[in-house]
């Protein structure tokens, strides 16, 4: 994460999103789930945030994606919670995660001959005993 000392009034909805490291699209749908969350516009119609808003959505986020609250209890908890208007002093922007990436090979017992067929046909024995032992003959 990158930190940058930013002191605003108001935010937009991009800056926003880079400031909670979530998708535009997420901050508008829980503006319909969570009446807490109400944004003011400005005389463009574009939403303006206040440091108090980002600390919600802050909250929200920590309620639905570490604690692994439903909305419909994470609303239940915003029920009881009073979120500061003051903002961190250091706002941290969040990068990107890299995406993980999935193991697509495996390594068979096969000792190569040189030929296609042959080697293939040793995959396929070593799968049949495989799927022998698994079934447990």
């Amino acid at each position: 994460m990158k930190n940058f000392s930013i002191k605003k009034l108001y935010y937009s909805i991009s800056e926003v999103s880079k400031i909670t490291g979530l998708e535009q699209y997420v901050l508008r749908y829980w503006e319909s789930e969570f009446e807490e969350l109400k944004p003011q516009k400005n005389r463009a119609g574009n939403r303006i945030y206040t440091n108090r808003d980002i600390n919600l959505i802050l909250f929200i986020k920590r309620l639905l994606r570490e604690e692994r609250y439903t909305i419909e209890g994470a609303k239940q908890v915003l029920s009881t919670y009073s979120p500061s208007d003051d903002a961190p002093s250091e706002v941290q922007v969040q990068e990107p995660k890299p995406e993980k990436t999935v193991q697509t090979h495996f390594t068979f017992p096969v000792e190569s001959s040189g030929s296609l067929s042959d080697d293939l046909m040793e995959i396929k024995r070593f799968l049949e005993d495989l799927q022998h032992r698994l079934r447990g003959h």
